[in-house]
């Protein structure tokens, strides 16, 4: 309790402050204001009926729009056809987009993961079907490549709070490296010339890398980028 005339802090008993000598008006709480302050009822836990009927009547158009596809490959082609591209596309859209609505919480590392997996036995299926070799020298390893800098970069934007700039840069770094690295990979799998594009990659994202990285050792810097950009 504090003097409203000079800012004394005053006894809990105190009639006057001792300093000014001005009264001190203390309003009596109401015998109820001590109670019941907060309501005794739970909050009603927040009904989800209409995003399931909306993901189940969505599901149900894929499967049926899926079955509709495979009816008509038999039919015509006498195999599945182009309908197990399909029925495989619409599975990776329902895991990677529709199946994570049916949960409270979104986790990226557990989710990401999933959706990774699922792409690459899309593609893994592709490459069967039409016969090619492409997948071990040129799918498999660039999503799991674009896997790892996915699940680092949402790492570190929600697990690490201190130094996230500086990691950021390094991240941006990797990034410009790794195009050069799929490059190589999109080289030895179909023998297309070296340096044609990712240089440009490496280049851009490496300078912005390098310039974030200085700006973190600069406290000015490292403040401005961190409140205009949430760093």
């Amino acid at each position: 309790m504090y003097c409203i005339h000079c800012g004394v802090k005053l006894q809990e008993n105190a009639s006057e402050c001792p300093l000014c000598h001005t009264p001190v008006v203390t309003v009596p709480m109401p015998a109820s204001a001590g109670r019941n302050r907060y309501s005794d009822r739970y909050p009603e836990p927040a009904q989800n009926h209409g995003k399931v009927l909306t993901l189940a009547l969505i599901t149900t158009v894929m499967i049926a729009a899926g079955i509709s596809c495979l009816i008509y490959c038999l039919r015509n082609a006498g195999g599945a056809a182009w309908a197990g591209y399909v029925l495989l596309g619409e599975a990776l859209v329902w895991v990677c987009l529709i199946m994570p609505w049916l949960f409270p919480r979104w986790r990226p590392m557990i989710f990401l993961p999933i959706d990774f997996v699922c792409i690459g036995g899309f593609l893994l299926y592709v490459c069967l079907k039409t016969g090619g070799s492409w997948f071990l020298s040129f799918a498999f390893p660039v999503t799991a490549l674009v896997a790892l800098l996915t699940l680092a970069g949402v790492a570190m934007m929600r697990y690490i709070k201190q130094g996230r700039l500086r990691l950021m840069s390094l991240l941006l770094i990797a990034i410009g490296l790794s195009f050069m690295l799929i490059e190589f990979f999109q080289h030895i799998t179909f023998g297309t010339p070296m340096f044609v594009w990712s240089l440009y990659c490496v280049a851009s994202l490496c300078a912005i890398g390098i310039f974030l990285f200085i700006a973190s050792l600069i406290p000015p810097m490292r403040a401005y980028l961190r409140k205009k950009f949430f760093f």
